[in-house]
């Protein structure tokens, strides 16, 4: 498995990294060169299941995950060392705690559902994102090379992390939300997914490619000037993506965006 050692660190959360969204991209261009160097090549769909089973090495379970508030659904647990969650025995109908071993990831039984399959590629990857770049966050281990303060004296938290609905699908470049360490944590963890399954080594040629095979070459699209270009940029471009590396539409559009594809909103 290949971790992140980040140039900066917040040292009073727990020594969270302090990234930039380059550096996420050369930390998942490193990892897919370790992984599967071939998806640097050419699009492709990562399989995540192998990814965080082989490459990561962590196990997978699928459990009815229990959230005391029905209104935030917890999609996927990553426990770093052995732990404790809620979940719903439906035999008994009842909610109970059950001990999840160390180097697990959880996956609530909705997500992998027919018709989940993009959603659950993308919780997958999000979940590597967190084990790949948060793993001294959690544990309060580390490795050669973290920019960690040895003299912090490391407030211990969960050594798990529970993932929201609201996390995964929140917007990657609305960072005007990004309030505590746990944001910064869900934001690399989302964006690490972007960069992942559509790695820029592949994703703007392809992009580049895509535009002009439909007659744009401006290089950037502004919605709201112009309906053709706005169903390009909103709907076109997007499927094509969503063809090829097997990512949700939703995702293809937050990667347009944070890649400089794509600017503004439709007025109309």
């Amino acid at each position: 498995m290949v971790c992140l050692n980040p140039r900066r660190v917040d040292r009073a959360n727990n020594n969270t990294p302090i990234l930039s969204h380059r550096e996420i991209d050369e930390h998942a261009h490193e990892v897919l060169r370790k992984y599967k160097p071939g998806l640097l090549r050419e699009p492709g769909t990562i399989c995540f299941r192998h990814f965080l089973e082989s490459f990561c090495e962590m196990r997978i379970m699928q459990l009815d995950i229990y959230n005391e508030d029905p209104d935030c659904k917890i999609v996927a647990v990553t426990a770093f060392k052995r732990s404790r969650i809620k979940v719903f025995d439906k035999e008994n109908d009842c909610v109970k705690k059950m001990t999840i071993p160390e180097r697990t990831v959880v996956f609530d039984n909705e997500v992998m559902e027919p018709g989940m399959e993009c959603f659950a590629l993308f919780s997958g990857l999000h979940e590597g994102g967190h084990i790949t770049m948060h793993w001294p966050v959690y544990t309060g281990e580390t490795f050669d090379g973290y920019a960690y303060d040895p003299d912090y004296d490391w407030d211990e938290i969960e050594p798990y992390v529970c993932c929201l609905r609201e996390d995964i699908e929140s917007k990657n470049n609305d960072r005007k939300k990004i309030l505590t360490a746990k944001d910064w944590r869900e934001h690399h963890a989302n964006y690490f997914a972007g960069a992942v399954s559509m790695p820029n080594a592949t994703f703007r040629p392809f992009v580049i490619e895509a535009m002009r095979g439909h007659g744009f070459y401006k290089g950037m699209i502004t919605l709201g000037r112009d309906e053709d270009w706005d169903l390009l940029a909103d709907d076109i471009i997007p499927f094509e993506i969503s063809e090829a590396y097997g990512v949700s539409k939703r995702a293809a559009r937050i990667k347009l965006r944070t890649s400089g594809f794509v600017t503004g909103t439709i007025g109309y």
